[in-house]
């Protein structure tokens, strides 16, 4: 174990673990516990032990180490009290037995062991022990080393004493079980994202991450905490204040970390946390923090005179234009709505986060006035530009059944009026977009074709962007509308599907079109409403033969099969080079099609790389092409 001299001397034994329930469906149905059995999953396995270290973190340690062994097994060492090892009272057998083979077993079942903790992880390391072929642990505690081992969830050995120690902690290894899971190969970039989030979200706190694998190592430790946090965020933004404004108190046993700062982009984000728990769908802590922000704004605003007194209150949408946000919580009962955690239901968390804000920001602006005016002045104007898009916002909205004529000949809709059985596909150029017309299926397929690249809304305000005819086309189509008025359930189709050009320009329209959906339509992204849609490159033709090639890997492999034959080969550059019967036969047939549907499993991740890819600043750019450079292949035929 790790040795800490701080640990706090604070109680964590076997009366303070509590039971609910048995093990046994773990195995039956692992879904159900760690949301699927491919790559998500495995993952999650993870996170949940790391989710213990972390709440051990809370308790007062200081330092976790994650192992990508060369066996494929994981290690998780943490440096914290050490799970308890004595006899439970009531089941008579050590704790740290009890923990790994009963769900719902641990120490944040209201005994008293954990005072703050990530929810119910209680399940989480029994939960990990059904679904391994094998896990050991290994305690440090009571000046001794206490090792046991399990087999996909059930003990082989006792809990035995294998040393001494002069510290404490938890040492955790397993082996997912290949009967369970799709793939066993864990990915260190994905490990390390989830790692790097915690260590900034814990200040002053060592994640080591290490793959024995591929001689990869990382380590962080982040002084600032959320501060740092803001400024990895925003590193490819220009902030209009430095440093980024942090504010941090406690109430009631809740303590409340925000770190905010402005740049001269447009777009808003806030990514907020509850007990170290993403909380992607915001909840009462989030809005707190919003409807304290948009008071704070406006009152100094006034106060200041810099709003006027005819002009109406700044809108919360206008005060966070160009915001980067975090907000964190940290109480004792959490209350997460639905399976997934993503959103914090604790209604006093809301009135708790909006008393600390406004008090520790309203102070901040008076002591800060030059900070202060800029903050207000880009709310005014966001809002002039709001009120400049209001009628071009008005052209988007469509009449009942898209009675409205906004869309002359472009939109060629379905007949499907259920949204959950219709797909809309947003088409590269009229070229394209007439074969696709023709050899859709029009009961349930509706085309959009776009002439050219849309406006890139990454350096776009509002205004200019309603003022675009191709966007205006794309909301009215789509139905939803954006930002602050959007509503997914107006979406009049389940499956948007971009078929662009398997070229340069292809590939610049589908980024443009993702950043705009990202951007305006989140929602859209984050229900998996959003598609790809794979073109072939190739056309191999042998005698009466056809056969289509959709990647290089594939045309590789078939060429090698049919190895001193006769055939000749059509390269497709656009998707108009296909007359519509070949579209529908290879990109556009549910039966013979495939589409890769969007997935944002890292919001942060995804804001960083359309601010880099379609951002103002050059340099970062530049360096990603520089780093990526050597993974192109065939950029354009």
């Amino acid at each position: 174990m790790v040795e800490n001299k701080d640990i706090q001397n604070n109680s964590y034994e076997a009366e303070q673990i509590q039971v609910l329930e048995g093990l046994d469906p773990v195995r039956k149905r692992p879904g159900m516990y760690i949301g699927s059995t491919g790559v998500k999953g495995l993952h999650h396995l993870v996170y949940e032990v790391v989710d213990n270290s972390i709440d051990e973190i809370l308790a007062g340690c200081d330092k976790i180490t994650i192992t990508l062994n060369e066996d494929g097994s994981v290690t998780v060492t943490d440096n914290g009290r050490g799970i308890p090892v004595d006899i439970h009272p009531k089941m008579g057998k050590p704790a740290v037995e009890i923990v790994h083979t009963v769900l719902h077993a641990g120490g944040k079942f209201g005994g008293g062991g954990y005072k703050i903790s990530g929810g119910l992880h209680g399940v989480g390391v029994s939960v990990v022990n059904a679904l391994s072929t094998w896990l050991e642990v290994e305690v440090s505690k009571h000046g001794k080393i206490y090792k046991q081992r399990y087999e996909r969830g059930t003990p082989v050995t006792e809990l035995e004493i294998i040393g001494e120690s002069t510290s404490t902690g938890t040492k955790s290894t397993f082996y997912p079980d290949p009967k369970i899971f799709e793939t066993i190969e864990f990915s260190f970039d994905t490990l390390n994202t989830r790692l790097r989030e915690l260590a900034f979200l814990n200040k002053g706190v060592t994640i080591e991450l290490e793959d024995k694998n591929n001689d990869k190592k990382e380590s962080y430790t982040f002084e600032g905490g959320l501060i740092e946090y803001i400024e990895y965020l925003n590193r490819s933004k220009d902030g209009i204040h430095k440093p980024p404004i942090y504010i941090e108190d406690q109430k009631d046993d809740v303590t409340v970390e925000i770190s905010i700062q402005y740049h001269t982009g447009y777009n808003e984000n806030i990514f907020s946390f509850a007990n170290n728990i993403n909380t992607h769908e915001g909840g009462s802590h989030e809005m707190g923090f919003k409807i304290a922000l948009t008071r704070a704004v406006n009152d100094y605003g006034r106060k200041k005179n810099i709003i006027k007194e005819k002009d109406k209150n700044l809108s919360g949408e206008d005060i966070r234009e160009g915001l980067t946000a975090v907000v964190s919580v940290k109480l004792p009962e959490p209350q997460f709505e639905g399976q997934t955690k993503t959103k914090l239901g604790n209604p006093e968390i809301r009135g708790i986060v909006e008393n600390i804000f406004s008090e520790k920001f309203a102070t901040f602006l008076e002591e800060n006035p030059n900070i202060g005016k800029k903050i207000v002045e880009k709310g005014l104007s966001a809002a002039r530009a709001r009120e400049a898009a209001k009628k071009a916002r008005e052209l988007t909205r469509r009449k009942s059944a898209l009675e409205s004529t906004a869309l002359p000949g472009k939109l060629a809709d379905c007949s499907e009026k259920d949204p959950s059985l219709s797909e809309i596909y947003i088409v590269e150029g009229d070229s394209a977009g007439g074969s696709a017309k023709q050899g859709r299926d029009r009961k349930f397929q509706a085309i959009l074709p776009l002439r050219g690249k849309i406006i890139n809304v990454e350096k776009t305000r509002m205004d200019k962007i309603f003022a675009n005819e191709e966007i205006r086309s794309l909301i009215t189509a789509i139905g939803s509308s954006i930002g602050e008025e959007f509503d997914i359930e107006k979406a009049r189709y389940h499956k948007i599907i971009i078929m662009t050009d398997a070229d340069v320009d292809g590939a610049h329209i589908r980024t443009l079109l993702l950043t705009f959906l990202y951007r305006y339509m989140k929602p859209l992204v984050e229900k998996g409403y959003i598609y790809i849609a794979q073109p072939p490159l190739y056309k191999v033709k042998q005698g009466k033969n056809e056969t289509y090639i959709y990647t290089e890997r594939e045309m590789e492999k078939y060429m090698q099969e049919i190895k001193g034959q006769k055939y000749s080969i059509q390269r497709y550059k656009g998707l108009g080079e296909m007359n519509p019967n070949q579209l529908w036969e290879t990109t556009m047939d549910p039966e013979t099609r495939t589409v890769l549907q969007v997935d944002l499993t890292d919001a942060v991740k995804a804001d960083e790389l359309f601010t880099v890819l379609m951002g103002d600043k050059v340099e970062p750019r530049r360096e990603f092409i520089q780093n990526h450079a050597k993974s192109v292949k065939n950029l354009d035929v």
